[in-house]
């Protein structure tokens, strides 16, 4: 028999996919503050969550918040 079942997968809201990770995620990316690079903090969904002056010290920081720290360019 050829039977063709068709599967469709849920789209994800726009909303649902920025909240993907939230809780587990923060992004580390470098920035130029004053002429200096630092190094901010996001969280999974972009909303930013501090500036540090080295990248040590920002990993530190996410895990000490119960989070994995991800590298953003």
């Amino acid at each position: 028999m050829n039977e063709h079942v068709t599967v469709r997968q849920p789209r994800m809201s726009p909303q649902a996919f920025a909240a993907l990770g939230v809780a587990e995620i923060a992004f580390v990316k470098p920035v130029i503050v004053d002429g200096k690079t630092a190094h901010a903090v996001h969280s999974a969904d972009g909303t930013p969550l501090a500036v540090v002056a080295d990248r040590a010290t920002a990993f530190a920081m996410v895990r000490q918040n119960d989070l994995e720290p991800v590298s953003a360019h």
